[in-house]
């Protein structure tokens, strides 16, 4: 199977509220369904707050801190968005931070809808090639980045692979894309 993850640990980083549902559920069936270990980190032990948009949905239960694990414990990362998610990360330093060594260390890292704020915050944009949820744009190129419109982008001009997409629109080909880059090594 070439998008095998057998043996590989993923992190999900997530805030305690704002995940959106769909966005860190799909990609974690698609990493089990490869054979792959996901791990929901979060700034904060417990429980995590899903919504469908705007709405309370599930709770998942949190899996570590991001005090007590590093990049270097999990082959690559994943970012789920909503629009507070990723907005109350970009505003915690070891989040920030947990996030930049995937970089460091050249592990995948994939970045859904709002998700590229904190690596906005993470200054790990710099000549990258992504897209995202619209009102992001202005953010990305801020942060010397192209934008564009576009499914799913894998952008291999860094230190790692790097990939994006919009919406939940976008999630067949997030996944897709996902499990093969991480399956790569």
């Amino acid at each position: 199977m070439s998008n095998d993850l057998t043996g590989k640990t993923i992190a999900f980083l997530v805030a305690p509220e704002g995940i959106e549902q769909v966005e860190l559920t799909q990609p974690w069936e698609a990493v089990k369904q490869a054979g792959g270990t996901p791990k929901l980190v979060s700034t904060d032990p417990g429980t995590v707050q899903g919504f469908n948009h705007l709405d309370k949905a599930d709770t998942f239960d949190v899996d570590a801190t991001v005090g007590e694990v590093g990049a270097a414990d999990f082959d690559a990362l994943v970012l789920p968005g909503g629009v507070a998610n990723p907005d109350y990360l970009r505003t915690v330093e070891s989040a920030v931070a947990f996030t930049a060594k995937f970089f460091d260390l050249g592990k995948p890292v994939a970045a859904i809808c709002h998700a590229p704020w904190t690596l906005i915050e993470a200054g790990v944009l710099a000549g990258r090639t992504l897209t995202s949820w619209p009102s992001l744009q202005t953010d990305i190129r801020n942060s010397g980045a192209t934008w564009v419109d576009q499914e799913v982008v894998e952008c291999t001009a860094g230190p790692n692979t790097l990939v994006t997409s919009r919406n939940p629109d976008d999630l067949p080909a997030f996944c897709e894309r996902l499990t093969a880059v991480v399956a790569a090594g």
